[in-house]
């Protein structure tokens, strides 16, 4: 008897509540109209390899954990020598995710790794392109719990890129707002906010 992959969280969590409230928003006729999100994509640069090779092992097993999957090695595409960077050279980490993987490590980041970032005030929400898709840094990959701080000498940061497909920056944000991605609110929004807590205290 086989067993049943468990569905994740953020999956089961997006046909129950992400849908309907996105209907709601911006009064859609059918679920199939609502956006959704593609894929995460996931970069880390590994300048130092360029001296130790060894660097590049570190990182990929890091990165490995923190989103369960190996990731890709870049490399340099043109030779520059004012950066002793040449052709072909490894100098960074790439890994795609989608479907399930990608919503395990959405509600990782959400839950366990955002919270963790210092004097932590809220995500740009002016970070999307024009075309849907939203792109966040992370100084550190030690806010990560997976990461043993013990085998982790050397900080490196983070860019992770929100592949939606939908056709406004507004929708995106709705949608990755109802995933529970923590944006910054805007004053107008902020004082919205605070009326509406005096109007229930």
């Amino acid at each position: 008897m086989t067993q049943k992959t468990p569905i994740p969280r953020l999956k089961e969590h997006y046909r129950k509540v992400v849908i309907p409230g996105m209907i709601e928003r911006f009064a859609l006729k059918n679920a199939l109209e609502v956006p959704r999100l593609e894929k995460l994509v996931v970069n880390m640069g590994v300048n130092d390899a360029k001296e130790d090779i060894k660097s590049l092992d570190v990182a990929t097993s890091e990165l490995s954990l923190i989103v369960g999957q190996r990731p890709q090695v870049r490399r340099a595409k043109k030779s520059i020598s004012n950066f002793k960077l040449r052709q072909g050279m490894p100098i960074g980490l790439k890994v795609t995710l989608r479907g399930m993987r990608m919503y395990e490590f959405l509600d990782r980041l959400i839950n366990a790794a955002v919270p963790r970032i210092r004097d932590f005030r809220g995500l740009d929400p002016r970070a999307f392109d024009g075309r849907g898709n939203y792109n966040m840094g992370l100084n550190e990959q030690h806010i990560f719990p997976e990461v043993p701080l013990d085998k982790s000498p050397k900080i490196r940061g983070l860019n992770i890129t929100f592949v939606t497909n939908a056709k406004t920056d507004e929708r995106a944000r709705e949608l990755l707002g109802l995933f529970g991605v923590p944006f910054k609110l805007e004053p107008r929004e902020a004082s919205k906010k605070q009326a509406a807590r005096a109007e229930e205290s």
